[in-house]
């Protein structure tokens, strides 16, 4: 006997669609490598869908070159910029339109975003060492006490 499997969408509440957000922003935070390797199809299709952009673009490039050959040397320029360009557009990775930004991952599960500091993250004195928080956070108060003690 075969069973058939039948897929069942259950629309989510919007606190579980809220701890869903902030498991992705903790993913992209923890490991972007990794999150974005499980992005799916959709993201390869983006990227297939630059690269050939970009190689319609070398194509139109290559021809204003061989034109700008024949005329003049401003045409050429043009083309190979447009080259350029074109090869640029096609090997850097899409912006995600505000989807992930880098952060730390705090005790409680939430992100905390580049740049914002929170209370627990910040040392009350000069002398006082911080032995939690983020790698740049570390870094940051190395730096302050390096200031700090003149060399």
């Amino acid at each position: 006997m075969h069973a058939e499997c039948q897929e069942v969408t259950v629309p989510l509440s919007e606190h579980e669609q809220q701890l869903l957000e902030q498991m992705e922003q903790a993913l992209y935070a923890e490991d972007p490598k990794f999150a974005s390797q499980m992005q799916g199809a959709g993201a390869r299709a983006a990227a297939r869908r630059r690269v050939a952009i970009g190689v319609v673009g070398v194509v139109v490039g290559l021809a204003l070159v061989l034109v700008g050959v024949n005329t003049t040397m401003w045409i050429g320029a043009i083309g190979f910029a447009v080259m350029v360009a074109a090869v640029a557009f096609a090997l850097t990775p899409p912006r995600r339109g505000g989807k992930a930004s880098l952060g730390a991952v705090q005790a409680d599960g939430t992100v905390r975003r580049a740049g914002s500091r929170s209370k627990a993250g910040q040392a009350k004195g000069p002398k006082q060492r911080r032995t939690s928080g983020s790698f740049m956070d570390r870094m940051e108060e190395r730096w302050d006490r390096r200031k700090d003690s003149g060399y």
